[in-house]
């Protein structure tokens, strides 16, 4: 697959999993974070910003992955 293509895809499941994660982190939020503490919310805040990124590592790379010469 051309680089151009894995792009295409991993855009589109990087989108899917936004549209899925940022509503759970936002419902978690609301319940639970907005009962603790100012410096706890923060810090939980900060790891739910930053959360994200962790599952599509792999996939951003790859999406990175040069092409195969042919």
């Amino acid at each position: 697959m051309r680089r151009r293509t894995r792009s295409l895809v991993g855009t589109f499941a990087i989108l899917a999993f936004v549209i899925v994660y940022a509503p759970l982190a936002m419902a978690l939020a609301d319940s639970r974070i907005a009962e603790t503490p100012a410096l706890v919310q923060t810090l939980l805040y900060s790891i739910l910003g930053i959360a994200w990124i962790f599952p599509l590592m792999p996939l951003i790379r790859w999406m990175e992955r040069p092409d195969d010469p042919a």
